[in-house]
Formats: structure tokens, C-alpha cells, sequence
């Protein structure tokens, strides 16, 4: 179902529903077209959770006067990645828009991020005022932090209510300042600057239950950890991924294939791994498919996808279960 299709249900046509949750992949601006009781009152609506996988272009316009309609709510959960024109979302900004409207609101359970494109001279504001901006949400722990990215020149700012019980977390990068998400299954990593062995590490011990993680970045490690036994360095954790599925590496930098590949910085579970990668780079990073030290991560692989391309006939001795 469309998010558009969502709206109907609170058409007034069910005027006894009272709770409502949405998990949708796209929302656009045509969901909100041709609906009629776009500015009546919802006022039977108690609890309400929008939670959206993709990022949306429609919050100031169309999510934020949607949601204040619905006077009567006492619990409101946000899970969502937006674009924003001039600045971030941040408390100040969702006491005015969003909770003033709501007098009856108790619970209020949000991840909000803020994407900005942004000219290099454009003032943003810090990481500490957007925290100030929490200061009259008496009841409830806040985190918020920001990255700006000069090569890209774009920035992001997440605030979120925690503990996190919710299911989607956008773009991580290295100043993830860590916490414990466990109903998050789905990460994507993504850093002007280079990832080490640590982080992945900080990564595994935030999102126990991830299964899909993707990895962009472009950076070389600077402390690579290329060890071809265990004996070598044995002071470095061997990093346990145990319900991954899905690994995308396409945009990844040849060090993180490497990180994923050589058992003895990460372990991967037996035969239920899916990897999109490209073909050259798994070729490079596995010594043409003959190197001890990636043999055992690529033994245990359950498919691949090349961009197109097939695997050798000598190389399927290295994938015996792709």
C-alpha cells in the first residue's frame, strides 16, 4: 500500500480507529493529492507511528501540517530521513510545529535526519545548540550530532529520542557516538573519512541483530589490519557478524573488502551471506581467488553479485556454495 492509501483510512470513514502505524518505503509529494480531508481535524487518533526506509522531500509541506491535525494524540513515533532547505530539524523546531499542537501528547518517540546541500560559506548550527534546543523535553533523553562532509558538501543532523526502539537509523559515519539499537536490522556506513578496524567493532556491538549493511566510502584505512594468521596481532578483536545477510561493497574502498573478507578481522556466518560487489575489486582483494587468508570468509558465501560479470571456472573451487 501506498502512503496515500494510508491517508483514506483516516478519511472519517473509520471513525472508531484510534491507532494507527505506517512503515512505508516512499513517501511523495502525489500521495498527498486529491485528498479532501486535508485540513479537517483527525481527532479520534491516539497513537500514530510513521516510520519511512527511504528519505523524503515532503516534511515541511506535508508531514509536519498532517501530524497537526491530529490534536488528541498521546503517543507519537517518527522514523524518518528528510531534506531540508535551510536548516535542521532540532527541538525548537518540533516543540513549535509539532508537540504544541498535541496537548495530550505523553509519548514521543523520534528519529529525525536532517539532510542538508549546502554552498561552503552557509552557516549551520553547531552540534551543542542543537542540543540546547532539547532542553524542555523534561522526560526524555536526546542525542543529537552532526556531519559535514566538505568533499560532498552536504551535512547531516540526527536527533533521536533514546532508548531507540525504533527501526530504521540512517547513515552512520564516524562520529556515531554509539548506544544500543537492537531493533535496527538495516545499516548504511558512509565517511569522507576512513573507517578502522574499531569502528566496525563499535558498529557490531550497537546493531547486535543487523542483517543488511552497506559500506560507501572511498578512504583508505590508515591503521589497515592485513593480518594472514592468528598469530599476528592477537590483540585485535575478531569481529562476529552473526545474523548478517546482505553486504553491498560496490562504493567501498579495496581496505573495507578486505576488512570483511580476511577471517582473522571478521567472521561471518556460515553459507547465508549475499555480497554486491564488483568483480574487479573481489578478484584484487582475493589475489586473483588464491589467497589463504580470504578463503575461508568467501568459502562460507551463499551468492554474489558481480555487476554483470561471472565467476571463472578455477574460482568456483573458492565459492563452493555461491
Amino acid at each position: 500500500m501506498s502512503f496515500s492509501g494510508c491517508l483514506y483510512i483516516l478519511d472519517g470513514r473509520f471513525n472508531k480507529l484510534h491507532t494507527l502505524h505506517v512503515d512505508v518505503t516512499y513517501i511523495f509529494a502525489s500521495d498527498f493529492r486529491n485528498n479532501n480531508q486535508e485540513k479537517f481535524p483527525i481527532p479520534n487518533i491516539r497513537c500514530f507511528s510513521l516510520y519511512c526506509q527511504d528519505i523524503i522531500n515532503v516534511y515541511d509541506e506535508l508531514i509536519v501540517p498532517y501530524l497537526q491535525r491530529m490534536s488528541n494524540l498521546e503517543k507519537l513515533t517518527l522514523n524518518l530521513a528528510t531534506y531540508v532547505k535551510n536548516t535542521f530539524v532540532d527541538g525548537n523546531e518540533l516543540n513549535q510545529n509539532i508537540v504544541s499542537y498535541m496537548p495530550r501528547l505523553r509519548i514521543f518517540e523520534f528519529y529525525i535526519c536532517s539532510n542538508h546541500y549546502r554552498p561552503k560559506q552557509i552557516y549551520l548550527p553547531s552540534k551543542e545548540y542543537i542540543q540546547h534546543t532539547f532542553r524542555d523535553f523534561k522526560n526524555d533523553q536526546v542525542s543529537s550530532y552532526i556531519d559535514y562532509f566538505q568533499e560532498e558538501q552536504f551535512s547531516l543532523c540526527h536527533i533521536y529520542s533514546y532508548p531507540y526502539n525504533l527501526k530504521y537509523y540512517y547513515t552512520i559515519t564516524n562520529n556515531f557516538p554509539g548506544g544500543l539499537f537492537k531493533y535496527v536490522q538495516e545499516v548504511s556506513l558512509y565517511d569522507e573519512r576512513s573507517f578502522e578496524h574499531e569502528f566496525f567493532l563499535r558498529i557490531q556491538k550497537s546493531f547486535p541483530f543487523i542483517k543488511i549493511l552497506s559500506i560507501k566510502n572511498s578512504k583508505p584505512q590508515n591503521h589497515k589490519l592485513c593480518r594472514e594468521s592468528k598469530n599476528d596481532n592477537q590483540d585485535v578483536s575478531i569481529i562476529q557478524y552473526p545474523y548478517l545477510i546482505n553486504l553491498t561493497l560496490y562504493d567501498a574502498h579495496d581496505d573495507y573488502i578486505e576488512e570483511f573478507l580476511v577471517d582473522t578481522n571478521i567472521c561471518l556466518p556460515d553459507n547465508c551471506v549475499h555480497i554486491n560487489i564488483d568483480y574487479e575489486q573481489l578478484e584484487r582483494v582475493t589475489h586473483n581467488f588464491r589467497r589463504d587468508s580470504t578463503r575461508i570468509n568467501c568459502a562460507k558465501l551463499d551468492s554474489l553479485c558481480l555487476n554483470g560479470r561471472r565467476l571463472p571456472e578455477y574460482a568456483k573451487d573458492y565459492f563452493p556454495h555461491v
